[in-house]
């Protein structure tokens, strides 16, 4: 039986109380909301804070509301309540359906939006228990100094794998944190970086407080496409999620694709404007479209799927999704 690591349990009052202990015990104190990730990995002995600040039920961390031309969505609603929201269905539909496909019903229930925006990456050498990792001499990302996935090196390459941030980045987002100095605003898009270490910007002493959504111009289409080995629970092995504004007869005035799954960070495909604009959304343009997707992914054996299969499937999901978004 994996136990967890000793630790001590605090419930702050209010989203300040919490900031405050955060930046005092920095390093030393995490997070918690519904900890269906952070969790399993101290068992694993991946995160062995001192302390763990209950966040979830923090007042300033809930609610769904329109503000000022945005969806405001706490960043401790739970993925469950996303997904079944009438706002965020009429909103960003796309966004409800991927909140729906992370894990099964009882992770969802206890998952919240905000911990899915921060999921900590994933791989093959580093998801394991203690035992397993020393026999390894463990890795680049976790207590040792080599990346067992490109043995060479100072960057870990673990995959970022979590559902909701690539429709979030392609419906243009963005993340409200709240920290010691202060509160800021980030596009989603901005958020990741490409170390698998800490693949975010976001301070260990910050706080993600809300998401903001943009509300849609009348033209504007999303869908997202995932792959998984179990189409009910697994992490993706791939997913894709496109935006476009379409006219009338589907020409393109701005199209944008993001995909994960295949590195530290959500990878937004590059040369699609640039292609599509001025376009019909045709057979030939979405060929096009998946071709160019395929060229720039290039997956590790970070999963434990064979990579050069997973990259053939770049394409084939970039055709579903936009296909997709064609009949949306």
């Amino acid at each position: 039986m994996l136990r967890l690591p000793p630790f001590r349990y605090l419930r702050p009052g209010s989203l300040a109380e919490a900031v405050d202990f955060l930046g005092e015990h920095c390093g030393e104190a995490i997070p918690v909301a519904g900890g269906t990730d952070l969790v399993p990995n101290m068992k694993h002995r991946l995160f062995e804070p001192s302390y763990l600040v209950a966040i979830k039920d923090l007042g300033e961390l809930q609610g769904i509301r329109e503000e000022d031309g945005h969806l405001a969505i706490g960043a401790g609603v739970t993925l469950s309540a996303v997904a079944g929201s009438s706002e965020v269905a009429r909103w960003a539909p796309t966004l409800a359906e991927a909140a729906g496909n992370v894990a099964g019903p009882q992770i969802r229930n206890a998952a919240t939006l905000g911990g899915n925006l921060c999921l900590d990456t994933r791989c093959t050498y580093y998801n394991q228990t203690r035992f397993w990792r020393s026999a390894l001499g463990f890795c680049l990302k976790k207590d040792g100094d080599i990346c067992h996935v490109t043995r060479v090196g100072k960057k870990c390459v673990a995959a970022h794998s979590a559902d909701t941030p690539p429709v979030l980045m392609v419906l243009g987002a963005e993340a409200e944190l709240r920290g010691p100095q202060g509160p800021r605003r980030i596009p989603v898009a901005d958020f990741f970086v490409t170390d698998g270490v800490w693949n975010t910007v976001r301070e260990p002493s910050e706080i993600v407080v809300r998401i903001l959504v943009p509300r849609p111009g009348p033209t504007t289409r999303a869908a997202c496409c995932k792959l998984r080995l179990r189409a009910s629970i697994d992490f993706p092995l791939l997913t894709v999620a496109v935006a476009a504004d379409l006219d009338g007869d589907d020409r393109v005035a701005s199209i944008r694709g993001v995909v994960t799954g295949l590195g530290a960070r959500p990878r937004t495909l590059q040369g699609w404007q640039e292609l599509a604009e001025g376009r019909i959304l045709d057979d030939e343009l979405v060929d096009a479209l998946s071709e160019r997707a395929h060229s720039q992914c290039h997956p590790l054996e970070n999963i434990i799927v064979d990579p050069d299969w997973r990259r053939a499937m770049v394409p084939v999901y970039v055709r579903r999704a936009l296909a997709r978004l064609r009949t949306a």
